[in-house]
């Protein structure tokens, strides 16, 4: 019954779209930013119009949420209402306008990011969705299914040291950083794999190397973009950035 009311109160905007909307999703260390990158560049390639964006990158609040993080003021409620403003901002001025002209819009991170982080935070999940609800429904979504441990080596092995709330030291989950990191992230993975089918996420192993999720991306993709550019696409998916 929710996904049907849903979609009831998204109609009267996908009748107004004519683009598309892509999405990736993943806990940090998944490879979805890499994959959707991929993605850009390939669409990009091909002559379409791509719009790109990404999660907690709205001018709006960005000096405002990094002030907070700095001082370590920011409530579970606090973060939830910073990044649905972000949020707002973005799908109001970018992603609604470009779908409604035929962009394709690729989004790294959406409105599912909020659902597990916020949640595992402690926020109400009716609460957390109703935030979102004037939000399309992505046309795709992948959702990068991959090893806790494995996404922990992957940060830790690019980063000198974990930020306080990327640790998730806020939720006292452990007194060490990486081990609150860990916990932290298992706990997102839980919430997405919650999601997963009752979203119709396309799960993708993140394991796998980069070369074999990106041709698994573009078969997936190319089957929701307009006929007159399959004939094109299909020559050059084996063709890998």
């Amino acid at each position: 019954m929710q996904s049907e009311n849903r979609e009831q109160v998204h109609a009267p905007l996908k009748n107004l779209v004519t683009g598309k909307l892509i999405v990736v999703e993943g806990i940090d260390g998944s490879g979805k930013s890499t994959q959707i990158h991929l993605l850009d560049k390939w669409l990009r390639s091909l002559g379409l119009q791509v719009f790109n964006t990404e999660w907690n990158s709205s001018d709006v609040v960005k000096e405002i949420t990094s002030k907070g993080k700095k001082k370590g003021l920011l409530t579970p409620t606090t973060f939830s209402l910073l990044h649905a403003t972000d949020f707002a901002d973005r799908f109001e001025r970018n992603i609604f306008p470009l779908l409604r002209a035929g962009y394709i819009v690729l989004a790294d991170r959406y409105t599912y990011t909020a659902f597990a982080r916020d949640i595992v935070r402690g926020c109400s999940p009716s609460w957390v969705r109703k935030l979102y609800a004037f939000a399309s429904k992505p046309d795709l979504t992948f959702y990068f299914r991959v090893p806790v441990d494995v996404a922990v080596d992957r940060i830790l092995t690019g980063r000198a040291k974990l930020k306080y709330y990327e640790a998730g030291m806020d939720l006292n989950l452990s007194n060490d950083p990486i081990e609150s990191y860990r916990i932290f992230q298992s706990r997102i993975i839980d919430e997405y794999e919650s999601m997963s089918d009752r979203e119709g996420f396309t799960v993708i192993d993140g394991t796998l190397n980069i070369e074999e999720q990106q041709t698994f991306v573009r078969q997936k993709v190319m089957r929701i973009l307009p006929d007159r550019f399959r004939t094109k696409m299909t020559a050059a998916i084996r063709e890998i950035c």
